[in-house]
């Protein structure tokens, strides 16, 4: 047999490693591995992930259905998806294990790093970070990090230190970063800053490793903690200016207009969620985090189960979900190859409160459309003791085709969600 017939017939997982004398060397993507995708029906188109966090909370009464299972009758604010019924899953018991504190877990929801409500809270990293380290260097942005937030620092996302990323609140600044090619002395400009950056980190490294010397064992560990987190900074950095060399997208779109309104953050998600669409249109970025501030709505969120303030906190809910049928109706529009644009990416839908009432962090309402699952079902867990949704994120980091087996609190794929 021939050795391009013997590599064929018996292609290498990507989990073979190289073992002896007690060392252990993980091989890199190589032919042969290729040879077992294709055995296995893997498409080489990228695929994608945005999630999307509303932070006061959802009616669960009027999101979650009565019924387990595929033949569930649809919601009030589910049947504003009814489109997509086929193509997402809801959840009903689940939630992140040991995160609490009412509006403090919002910083949670990617991250799920229990009790952010205690002193000394350290948060982790978030799942959109945890995927580009390995995924970013693809595209032109590794991750792009958003808020609809009229005032702060809004965000989902955090690095593996736990600190947070700064996130774009402007539709129309991020629709400029993407698509507005800077002139050349502009990209020059750009060029010599990142060098600049790198130059610094490289002193900063020389002198962090002189004073390493002096350091107690444990505080050594801590300094290479940190020496990792500077050469994955290094790494970004040589990475992002390549990418300034490169011509930006072109597309047919206009800018989006500001909206600066704070009572418009409905108009403002949907201003974004276009901005969203072409990025991910043009593999600009495959990784994409949202935190929907909806701040201006918290006094209606503590209702007293008044029938008249209900009625006023379901409207403004159920043109969030209208807003989201917008988005996943452009994806679904949208041919990529053999499928639509949403088949490729996966959108995660949610919040970080059960009942923002009685501000309770258990039974989280949230559904995750496209992506590429067998969708159509309600996936319905204990009420009192929840499943982790933690284990959500290990499933779509591996539908990413990340091989983990674990991320923060979750040990294992989501239970009953499985691939199209």
């Amino acid at each position: 047999m021939s050795t391009e017939s013997r590599d064929t017939a018996n292609p290498l997982s990507r989990r073979t490693f190289l073992r002896g004398a007690g060392v252990a060397l993980a091989l890199p993507l190589l032919d042969g591995m290729q040879s077992l995708r294709a055995a296995e029906g893997q498409e080489q188109s990228p695929r994608r992930m945005v999630a999307i966090e509303t932070n006061m909370g959802i009616l669960p009464q009027y999101f979650f259905p009565e019924k387990p299972g595929r033949d569930y009758e649809l919601s009030p604010y589910l049947e504003r998806l009814a489109r997509h019924r086929d193509n997402l899953t809801v959840f009903s018991g689940v939630s992140h294990p040991g995160v609490t504190g009412g509006h403090t877990a919002e910083r949670c929801f990617l991250t799920g790093t229990p009790h952010p409500d205690r002193g000394g809270f350290r948060n982790g990293i978030s799942l959109d970070q945890f995927a580009a380290e390995q995924l970013g260097n693809n595209t032109r942005y590794p991750s792009l990090v958003l808020a609809v937030s009229s005032e702060g620092n809004s965000t989902l996302s955090y690095t593996r230190s736990g600190a947070p990323i700064s996130s774009e609140r402007s539709p129309r600044k991020l629709f400029e970063r993407l698509f507005i090619q800077g002139a050349p002395e502009e990209v020059a400009a750009s060029v010599e800053s990142l060098k600049q950056g790198r130059s610094m980190l490289d002193f900063l490294g020389d002198q962090s490793r002189r004073l390493n010397r002096k350091l107690s064992p444990a505080d050594q560990r801590r300094m290479d903690q940190y020496f990792t987190s500077v050469r994955e900074l290094e790494r970004r950095l040589s990475d992002s200016e390549a990418w300034e060399y490169k011509p930006k997208p072109k597309v047919d779109a206009q800018p989006p207009q500001e909206n600066d309104d704070p009572k418009a953050f409905v108009e403002r998600t949907r201003l974004m969620f276009e901005v969203v669409k072409l990025a991910l249109e043009t593999d600009s970025s495959r990784l994409i985090s949202i935190f929907i501030d909806t701040t201006v709505i918290h006094n209606i969120t503590h209702h007293g189960n008044l029938p008249e303030v209900l009625a006023e906190l379901r409207g403004k809910e159920q043109a969030q979900f209208d807003a989201l049928n917008g988005f996943l109706n452009a994806l679904r529009d949208t041919q990529e190859g053999d499928h639509s644009l949403l088949d490729r990416t996966m959108v995660l839908y949610g919040t970080c409160m059960g009942s923002a009432n009685s501000h309770s962090n258990v039974n989280l309402p949230v559904l995750l459309a496209g992506g590429g699952f067998r969708h159509g079902q309600h996936l319905a867990f204990d009420q009192q003791n929840n499943y982790p949704l933690t284990n959500l994120f290990v499933s779509m980091l591996q539908r990413l085709g990340i091989e983990t087996d674990s991320f923060s609190t979750g040990t294992a794929t989501f239970r009953g969600l499985e691939l199209a």
